[in-house]
């Protein structure tokens, strides 16, 4: 009951992170029925280009060998190993082919649908899988009843279709058995060119759709809860609250470099109490003056303080300070337009001709 409740609530389709996860686990969809496909096809490959070849040689040798029976000698064990060592020779040439062609074909079948990939998690002993509940659900849940409906559906199609077939052939294999055994061979060969690439096809269809529903059933199964999904989301973008601590840091952080910076400061330009923006300029260093610090209220207060605690000039200027703070920003050139009035306060700064002064 928990299980169907846990499915149920799975509403949400999976994220991007759960699938490649997933991946990664080794965990993808895979239709069985494309490696039958992939087989039929490498038999078809057979008989279509190696086997009337094959077949002619492996006639040829055993006309031979029942021809001229009396040039094998079986008197002693070594005879007796040596004929069987030539027979499973001429009968591997023939059937090399195939089963290298068989070979390829479960090879490119699997790699067509999921790119092979080293997951050693899947090879690790694990004691939970020895669960009888598990192994009861996966041979009768949904899709051990899936599996069991194609293959019942495979057996009645293809050895309905293979009935059929050899009945409407019997006729062909009747007349062929009349004709010299290079042309037997040959009809064999056409007759069961046929079958396979009408089983091709049917198991085409049937692929087809093993495909689709193993497709659709792995995105079912990867579908997620929308806590699931709202804890992941948290986890990829951060907690709200560390993210909030972490900002706090910063700006812990920054003022502190700030207020450092103060004393190297050729002038503070303040409105009495609610701005203030610390200056550095040095003649023949840079080509205009660079914001070290700027704050408001508290902030203000502070870099002012620590400003005349060090002996750096601070003017008072409140449409200045105003203007400044809106559109300067820490460790940049001031902008363009406040060239001149900075100037003129650099001007008192480096000329000492007067002392700082407060301004309107």
């Amino acid at each position: 009951m928990s299980d169907d409740a846990d499915k149920d609530s799975k509403t949400e389709e999976a994220t991007e992170k759960k699938i490649q996860d997933s991946l990664e686990k080794g965990q993808v969809p895979v239709a069985k029925e494309f490696a039958s496909v992939a087989s039929f096809l490498a038999i078809l490959t057979f008989f279509v280009f190696f086997a009337q070849q094959s077949a002619t040689e492996l006639g040829v040798f055993l006309s031979m060998f029942l021809e001229r029976p009396d040039e094998w000698s079986l008197a002693t064990q070594p005879d007796a190993v040596s004929l069987y060592r030539v027979v499973a020779i001429e009968i591997a040439k023939v059937l090399g082919a195939l089963l290298a062609l068989l070979m390829f074909a479960g090879i490119a079948a699997s790699v067509l649908q999921n790119m092979p990939r080293m997951v050693l998690d899947r090879i690790q002993p694990k004691l939970s899988r020895l669960s009888l509940v598990k192994g009861w659900d996966r041979l009768f849940g949904q899709q051990g009843w899936v599996e069991f409906g194609k293959s019942i559906g495979k057996i009645l199609i293809v050895g309905g279709f293979v009935v059929f077939a050899l009945r409407q052939a019997q006729y062909r294999l009747l007349e062929g058995m009349l004709t010299p055994p290079d042309v037997f061979v040959g009809t064999i060969r056409e007759i069961a060119i046929e079958i396979v690439v009408a089983i091709v096809l049917i198991m085409a269809l049937i692929a087809a759709a093993d495909l689709l529903w193993s497709r659709y059933h792995w995105r079912q199964e990867l579908r997620m809860t929308r806590q699931e999904v709202k804890d992941e989301i948290k986890q990829s973008d951060g907690d709200p609250i560390v993210k909030s601590r972490m900002r706090s840091l910063q700006r812990d952080r920054a003022r502190h470099r700030m207020m450092a910076a103060v004393p190297t400061a050729t002038l503070v330009i303040a409105n009495p109490t609610h701005f203030a923006i610390a200056l550095r300029y040095v003649r023949d260093e840079m080509a205009a003056p660079v914001v070290i610090a700027k704050g408001q209220d508290l902030v203000a207060l502070k870099i002012r303080e620590i400003a005349e605690d060090n002996g750096v000039p601070v003017f008072e200027n409140v449409d200045l300070a105003r203007s400044m703070y809106k559109q300067v920003s820490v460790d940049r050139v001031i902008p363009s337009e406040f060239y001149q009035a900075v100037a003129e306060l650099v001007r008192i700064v480096y000329g000492k001709t007067a002392k700082p002064v407060g301004g309107s």
